[in-house]
């Protein structure tokens, strides 16, 4: 199973966030992402500055950098431009929407063993991702404040909320801190983002069996499902990705 950095100090404080509503507004939206985006930086630029490799915190922040902020993007050309009337406005950031991805991809590329370079150069993207970023969100809410009210998330648009990625993140999945009604499609969602032979262990205080049953056919036989010893107030699965 695969080892997670500062995946605990995430995970409780998404727990904590997931307690509320999600945001309602596109700069709280944009903040919640820069948050989780700057703690695995953060992570990585420790292990970087001491000409060490950054394996697992490179992976964990290129995971969220694909998973989540290029959803964003997405989300935003595709739901939340149009619903301000401010399509037109969207050519001015297709630039920073290119720039952008194509930071992303080099990161996800080193993640991954595809790109080789330094600890001390895998820093420097990584410090120039945050200063995109920022400027990006900063500049497509100087734009949307042009079309009157303020922007609406993506998440009150329809699109997937945000606090679901860190709260199924890791090598376990604690089920009773996910919303009854959303465990099925985050816990689903996490399931899709494991690799060939990678495996997630799921707690819970209820047999979560009726959970497994729906995602074994959800997922068409691609995953494998053992139940783990443990006591009888506790519950645990492992899951692992077969094909």
């Amino acid at each position: 199973m695969m080892a997670h950095q500062g995946s605990g100090q995430w995970r409780s404080q998404a727990a904590a966030a997931a307690l509320g509503d999600p945001p309602s507004t596109l700069t709280a939206e944009h903040a919640q992402l820069l948050t989780q985006v700057t703690d695995r930086s953060e992570e990585l630029l420790k292990v970087a500055g001491q000409d060490r490799w950054p394996d697992r915190e490179l992976r964990a922040l290129a995971g969220y950098l694909r998973a989540e902020v290029l959803r964003q993007v997405s989300d935003e050309e595709w739901l939340l431009f149009p619903s301000c009337g401010a399509a037109a406005g969207l050519s001015r950031l297709t630039r920073d929407h290119v720039r952008l991805r194509a930071c992303i991809d080099v990161i996800a590329g080193a993640a991954s063993g595809e790109a080789h370079c330094s600890p001390a150069q895998i820093a420097t993207t990584t410090c120039d991702l945050l200063t995109q970023l920022r400027s990006h969100f900063s500049a497509e809410e100087t734009v949307l404040a042009g079309f009157g009210e303020p922007a609406a998330a993506t998440a009150a648009l329809g699109a997937r909320p945000h606090h679901w990625y860190p709260l199924t993140e890791g090598p376990v999945i604690d089920l009773d801190v996910l919303p009854d009604d959303r465990v099925i499609d985050a816990v689903g969602d996490r399931l899709r983002r494991l690799d060939r032979g990678e495996q997630v262990e799921l707690r819970s205080s209820s047999d979560p069996d009726l959970l497994c049953r729906r995602l074994a056919a959800a997922e068409h036989g691609d995953y494998g499902f053992t139940y783990l010893p443990d006591g009888p107030d506790r519950w645990r699965v492992e899951v692992i990705r077969r094909y």
